[in-house]
């Protein structure tokens, strides 16, 4: 099944369980209008999803690496970056990556070299809608992927990204690509690179990435799952990977690991410990204050995004 008929799914059974919740509190008198009942359906489905959020935070909390000081928020933080988490683990599930598809658009006279945008674990490509945004705004070529089947190994991936690299660079006559890759989609795109080499690609960015594996892999299906997996240890540690990302890590250059970035949150949800993110040889960019999925659409995170790749396709054209 992919991500999107199952995100679908999912869809369906909260309206279902929303719709009986609603005749449940009509049948038995405990409200007397429809539209109130309605509302009380959609209420409970909604404070499920945000107990839910509220686990993934508690069920990180112990493999949480320490914040540094400059990183560190309030209360008043911690609410917004539950609100913004909060909405976008829903907005993103149960609208951007349930309708949309993947898709390659060329602008013509673009200067930059086009994106290839990854998703991560349980995703798909609608994921990167609010930084589709952007890029047709500046105009720059790009092409998001489906990675499927949803459950297979990260390797398993990495001939659908090459096809989608040969097929970008041909339609926008670039000889390299720019790939970002959110979460296990940073790991597929250092997978490329082992299997394929670097003439293809200009840069990587990594978004909220577990470059060293995270708790909470050990909870989800899947080899993908298992090959993200951090079995404890010192923060960040590779001891504390799982085999597989350390095969991986070990077979990276320093000429490898300098074309990537890393952006990264002290308060992701997803990834604990958060330092897994912090890959050692490459260019690491801390945010504080933002949620796992929130990163896709963060203001600061995309405009700091944007602001790389911008860096980036200026120092080329001055070579």
């Amino acid at each position: 099944m992919s991500a999107r008929a199952m995100l679908r799914w999912v869809l369906l059974v909260q309206l279902v369980l929303a719709a009986a919740i609603a005749y449940g509190a009509l049948r038995y008198g405990a409200v007397a209008s429809t539209w109130l009942a309605a509302a009380c359906g959609l209420a409970c489905v909604l404070l499920a999803r945000m107990l839910l959020t509220a686990n993934n935070f508690r069920a990180t909390a112990r493999f949480s690496s320490a914040t540094p000081a400059p990183f560190q928020i309030g209360a008043g933080a911690r609410l917004r970056l539950f609100a913004e988490e909060f909405i976008a683990t829903l907005t993103h599930s149960s609208w951007f990556m349930a309708h949309a598809s993947a898709h390659q658009r060329i602008h013509a006279g673009a200067t930059a070299p086009p994106l290839l945008l990854l998703h991560g674990y349980g995703c798909n490509s609608g994921y990167w809608t609010h930084l589709v945004r952007e890029l047709d705004a500046a105009r720059i070529s790009h092409a998001t992927l489906d990675l499927e089947p949803m459950l297979a190994g990260i390797d398993d991936f990495v001939p659908a990204v090459r096809g989608a690299v040969e097929a970008l660079c041909a339609a926008s006559g670039a000889q390299q690509v720019i790939i970002v890759g959110h979460s296990m989609g940073g790991l597929v795109a250092r997978a490329y690179l082992r299997a394929h080499g670097s003439a293809r690609v200009a840069h990587v960015f990594t978004i909220g990435t577990p470059h060293h594996g995270t708790s909470l892999a050990s909870k989800g299906p899947g080899l993908n799952a298992v090959q993200m997996q951090y079995h404890g240890g010192e923060d960040g540690g590779d001891p504390a990977a799982s085999g597989w990302l350390r095969a991986l890590a070990a077979s990276e250059s320093a000429q490898t690991r300098a074309l990537i970035t890393s952006l990264f949150t002290h308060h992701d949800n997803i990834v604990a410990p958060q330092t897994s993110s912090v890959l050692e040889g490459a260019r690491n960019i801390a945010f504080g204050g933002v949620g796992h999925v929130a990163l896709g659409r963060n203001r600061r995170v995309l405009a700091r995004l944007m602001q790389e790749i911008n860096t980036l396709s200026t120092a080329r054209d001055n070579l």
